[in-house]
């Protein structure tokens, strides 16, 4: 089926658990990008991070500097006082999905009303369903009271409908954006992306998730009861000021904003109660800048079932996964070989408690299991053949990060692309004198396949589709990327301040 796109403006009457790391070098034997040709890596003039002075980047250090990533603020413990809040499912209406960005209040803490941003509602949003052949329509509608703008982050979409920051909706402005969905079964989310304004947009609670299904995904018996024994798990941190308000500009970190208050799904202290079963688990990091890693705090093992964009091709064993921010994965956790008074918690490196698993006799209605196989991914010869096409160096800290020595210019195309034609791009972090720091690389309008890191194969669990992907210090990354769309699309650092403070780029698609 062909797709169709549309956007069509109509006037209205009113107006993701240790931080992002410090990481050492590691060797980079594949690639040197210090000796990168003017052609390779055009128009290299701008910031030089290298002739900054120790004592000026000791200074950003002490700022808003890596050491709050080497240190992050703890979390809390949860209680595991309330039940785990569910984001309501979005229906379509005459096959439209309406979408409202508003604003308003939220009871987070008990009686005390904070001052929230949410998607059909005060505080985060809905799951959009949506099936592989589908046609889509998304009417999106801004009620806060400034500009924003809706991207679908991992949708395989034309670039006029992605929602970067080109496409800034006005406070009372609606949009109509319609195309055809052409990706498989994923766990996908959604999120504003206007310049200045995406971080403290997201950290007041603009986020949604969106479910892909397809043929494979009915076929495979896992769980998928919502609410029963499939649930989403968004993790944000925040820090609230002394009025229990979400005060960005107080607690905003120029190299990355961490908070000490763990919300999942936005709820505070939560627990989940789960059924004697294989549950399943769909985890985003939806944090602007901490890194979680998750693990049982029985010690037990559980599996992986998917990356951000779709199935892997078997299920792998795990005892713990880490997840930068805009991050996402799939677990099935085995709740059958615990008696209900077994205490159980997903919890994270330093042994917190993030969330308490409550175990009740109680199924869901229908058998699922976790078949032997799941997808038929595959990294071609021919992908790992063909020649690097693009190379991209990330570099800096708070407000001196860059990409290619450039900070984001919406007026300028930093890279071009042929539709549906397969490129071969190389990112490189590179350290810089305190060692520099993970960067979670996001690129829009597609997913893309990891070939390798530093050479080698990506681990197991990295080998599916993804948007986004974790960059240690010194590590190279190639990626074959595809773009089935024409348009502009970003690609960029996923800590939303680096981001903001100019880790970004554009390529269009031709």
């Amino acid at each position: 089926m062909k797709t169709k796109f549309l956007i069509i403006p109509l006037l209205v009457s009113s107006v993701i658990i240790g931080g992002c790391s410090t990481t050492s070098s590691k060797s980079n034997e594949n690639s040197d990008h210090s000796k990168m040709s003017k052609e390779e890596m055009p128009n290299m003039e701008g910031m030089d991070h290298s002739n900054m002075s120790e004592k000026d980047m000791e200074k950003m250090n002490m700022g808003n500097g890596h050491e709050s990533h080497n240190n992050p603020l703890a979390l809390n413990n949860s209680t595991g006082e309330n039940e785990l809040a569910l984001p309501p499912i979005l229906e379509s209406k005459d096959g439209t999905f309406n979408i409202t960005a508003q604003q308003g209040t939220s009871e987070i803490f008990e009686g005390i009303n904070t001052k929230t941003f949410g998607y059909n509602g005060t505080f985060l949003g809905p799951v959009i369903k949506l099936y592989e052949g589908q046609k889509v329509t998304f009417k999106t509608n801004n009620q806060l009271s400034e500009p924003t703008t809706f991207h679908w982050h991992g949708l395989d979409i034309p670039g006029e409908g992605d929602g970067g920051p080109h496409h800034l909706l006005q406070p009372g402005g609606t949009e109509i954006v319609e195309f055809t969905l052409k990706q498989g079964a994923s766990t996908l989310w959604f999120h504003p992306h206007p310049v200045g304004a995406t971080a403290e947009q997201v950290y007041k609670g603009l986020a949604g998730l969106i479910y892909v299904e397809d043929e494979n995904s009915k076929k495979l018996g896992l769980p998928n009861e919502y609410g029963v024994n499939d649930f989403p798990l968004v993790f944000q941190d925040r820090k609230f000021d002394e009025n229990t308000q979400l005060d960005y500009k107080a607690a905003m970190n120029e190299d990355g904003t961490i908070g000490d208050i763990l919300l999942i799904n936005g709820t505070l202290n939560p627990k989940l109660t789960v059924g004697k079963e294989k549950v399943r688990l769909r985890l985003l990091n939806g944090s602007n800048a901490r890194n979680y890693t998750f693990k049982l705090s029985t010690g037990d093992s559980f599996q992986q079932i998917a990356t951000d964009g779709g199935f892997v091709n078997k299920p792998i064993s795990m005892s713990k996964i880490t997840l930068t921010p805009g991050e996402r994965a799939e677990i099935i956790v085995d709740f059958s070989i615990y008696h209900v008074s077994t205490d159980v918690a997903l919890i994270n490196e330093e042994d917190i408690k993030l969330l308490p698993f409550k175990i009740v006799e109680q199924t869901s209605t229908k058998s699922s299991n976790t078949p032997e196989n799941l997808n038929d991914y595959v990294v071609t010869d021919e992908e790992r053949n063909l020649p690097v096409s693009k190379k991209i160096e990330l570099y800096g800290m708070g407000t001196m990060v860059s990409i290619n020595n450039k900070q984001f210019d919406m007026n300028r195309i930093d890279f071009t692309q042929k539709q549906g034609e397969t490129e071969i791009w190389e990112i490189y972090n590179k350290p810089d004198m305190m060692g520099g720091m993970t960067h979670p690389f996001h690129i829009h309008g597609t997913q893309f396949k990891i070939v390798s890191i530093d050479g080698k194969e990506p681990p197991t669990n990295e080998q599916g589709w993804k948007d986004t992907v974790a960059i240690d210090a010194g590590e190279t990354v190639r990626l074959a990327v595809k773009f089935n769309n024409k348009g502009i699309y970003m690609f960029h650092c996923h800590i939303l301040e680096h981001e903001e403070n100019g880790m970004m780029g554009q390529v269009k698609v031709e």
